[in-house]
């Protein structure tokens, strides 16, 4: 297995979070361009949203079946198949003036980013050593946010001085590179076997996850979070760029650095656990959030960054804690229950930005204000079901033990 501190750990390690920048780079460029492509398109922010809303969408749906194929022909093979399509789904954007077919071909982007999302775990768990595996995942994660970051500012400063279709090619150009990169790097899989004919035994893992309340009640609660977390950047986009502010396209996408908090307590979310109760960090974390709203409603822009930096610290630390506890507390097929985590965590993300907007649209920041609320509210009641159903699992296993040391004659 690949070791700690060796060329192919240098290597495979690199390639991986390289893979991964790609993939949210490619996810995430047209957030903050939606102000703009609303106003070329002449279209509503709800029907601009689409744009953002159809590659998290169908990333979402296709993960599963991704890991399943996975299973069959190999991870390598998928996650390569997975980013030399983005260049393609990339320039497919170019051919159309139509926002329906854009749209389209945004969608066509999240199914390919979802391949390499899917899978690439699963590859590091199977070829790393234990102790490689968990650097190399630290490495993965902060690729993930440094590419969310790094797509969002480059979409932003490309579009506002050269036109969105400019940064659409430099960005289909820079992925052809990577994944030829990523193709030289990566090793090849040698304790992974593929096997046919998994398709029914996935079924059974994701339909026995789903009626576990224990699981999906952190699922919801990851989806919940993810909706406003990332909607309510999407909605002070709109609010930066409209008067009284008017701020350009490029320093309006500024606002993603707040997210670089995320990174700070996601990490600080492991120590949590360790110490305190999970559930309780998930409130902690969604409270941070809040705060975080409520503050950015002040019409001062150092007000609003300190609430969205409050909003991307606590979001993250609830992420984190409700993905590992999926992670943890399913009994099998963990694999297959951190990819209907993140089912959850992107259909949110999707859904969540037309509910908010709709709020923006019909409140302006009050209506996101109250809409807001709703949903954190509902964030709340969940913690507090997984609280009580983790209670009386306790207690029925503490009965069960009884009876087993104790047997009635």
């Amino acid at each position: 297995m690949i070791e700690i501190k060796t060329a192919a750990y240098r290597r495979a390690s690199f390639a991986l979070a390289l893979g991964s920048f790609l993939v949210f780079c490619n996810l995430y460029m047209f957030q903050p361009m939606l102000p703009l492509m609303a106003e070329k398109f002449n279209a509503s922010a709800i029907e601009i949203n689409w744009l953002l809303a159809a590659s998290t969408l169908t990333l979402a749906l296709t993960l599963v079946p991704w890991a399943i194929a996975s299973e069959m022909i190999g991870r390598r093979k998928v996650m390569m198949l997975s980013l030399f399509l983005l260049p393609f789904a990339g320039m497919a954007m170019l051919l159309t003036d139509s926002l329906l077919m854009l749209t389209l071909a945004r969608g066509l982007m999240g199914i390919s980013l979802a391949g390499f999302a899917a899978v690439a775990v699963a590859y590091m768990a199977e070829e790393f050593t234990p102790k490689a595996l968990m650097l190399a995942i630290g490495g993965y994660i902060s690729a993930n946010s440094l590419g969310g970051i790094t797509g969002r500012l480059y979409g932003g400063f490309v579009t506002e001085y050269w036109g969105w279709e400019m940064a659409v090619i430099g960005m289909a150009i820079a992925s052809l590179f990577g994944a030829l990169l990523v193709n030289r790097l990566l090793p090849e899989q040698q304790y992974f076997t593929p096997k046919k004919g998994q398709f029914r035994s996935h079924n059974r893992n994701v339909i026995g996850h789903l009626k576990q309340r224990k699981l999906w009640l952190a699922m919801i609660i990851g989806g919940l979070n993810f909706a406003l977390f990332v909607n309510l950047y999407t909605v002070m986009g709109f609010r930066l760029v409209a008067p009284p502010y008017s701020l350009s396209i490029s320093l309006t996408s500024m606002i993603f650095l707040c997210y670089l908090t995320g990174t700070i307590t996601a990490k600080f979310s492991g120590r949590w656990s360790q110490v305190y109760s999970p559930i309780y960090g998930m409130v902690l974390g969604t409270t941070v959030s809040v705060i975080g709203m409520w503050l950015a409603s002040y019409d001062s822009l150092y007000a609003m960054i300190i609430g969205l930096l409050l909003i991307s610290s606590g979001a993250f630390f609830t992420h984190s804690l409700a993905y590992a506890w999926v992670s943890q507390k399913a009994d099998t097929a963990k694999a297959t229950a951190t990819a209907l985590y993140l089912v959850h965590y992107y259909v949110g993300g999707s859904l969540g930005g037309f509910y908010l907007i709709a709020c923006w649209q019909y409140g302006a920041w009050h209506g996101v204000l109250a809409g807001g609320m709703v949903l954190y509210g509902l964030i709340y009641l969940l913690c507090w079901l997984l609280h009580r159903c983790t209670v009386s699992q306790h207690k029925d296993d503490e009965i069960a033990a009884l009876k087993e040391t104790h047997p009635v004659v």
